[in-house]
């Protein structure tokens, strides 16, 4: 069992810099790929990054290629979402997610065994 518990939302000006942090407890948190989706106001759950257990693949949805950077601290069981250049349409909340793989979890639906219970991100214009 995972437990996974986000911080670092709130609100920001366009343009403007947040970093999340996921923290998992369990002694297992190192075998599992992380993963950071969103989910606006009336639109469905999106993948945004991911990356494997070791840190060496990460995955990004190409909307956010550059902007955005997961990282991971196994030693401290927290998974990072550096969120740079913030527009208005970032707005959303962002779950932190663990699975089996990055792959699977860039792949969502699906791959995702267990999910945080979310972060609110507002950035305003």
């Amino acid at each position: 069992q995972v437990q996974l518990v986000e911080s670092g939302g709130g609100l920001v000006q366009a343009g403007g810099s947040l970093r999340l942090s996921c923290a998992a407890s369990g002694r297992t948190f190192s075998s599992y790929a992380m993963g950071w989706f969103r989910q606006a106001p009336g639109k469905e759950r999106e993948f945004v990054a991911a990356i494997s257990w070791s840190g060496g693949i990460k995955y990004y949805a190409d909307s956010l290629k550059g902007r955005f950077a997961i990282s991971r601290d196994n030693a401290k069981n927290t998974v990072y979402l550096q969120m740079n250049s913030l527009k208005p349409e970032d707005t959303a909340v962002y779950y932190c997610a663990a699975g089996r793989t990055s792959g699977k979890l860039r792949d969502y639906p699906g791959g995702i065994d267990y999910w945080g219970q979310g972060t609110q991100v507002t950035v305003s214009s």
